[in-house]
């Protein structure tokens, strides 16, 4: 292989090895007290909706 074709190959895997290694760093992210009440609350009024959906479609 070309030498050419040894560097795109190294920076292909160092962009994906890199790309990885962001997402692991920020996996953790703390979230606040009050956005974590709002997914709740949103959750919830989706899942009603869902089974709402679900027996008015069981006819």
């Amino acid at each position: 292989m070309p030498t050419i074709g040894w560097v795109f190959l190294l920076l292909a895997i160092a962009l994906v090895v890199g790309s990885l290694l962001m997402l692991k760093d920020s996996a953790n992210m703390p979230i606040s007290k009050e956005k974590m009440a709002r997914i709740k609350k949103r959750k919830a009024e989706v899942e009603a909706q869902e089974k709402k959906e679900k027996e008015d479609d069981n006819w």
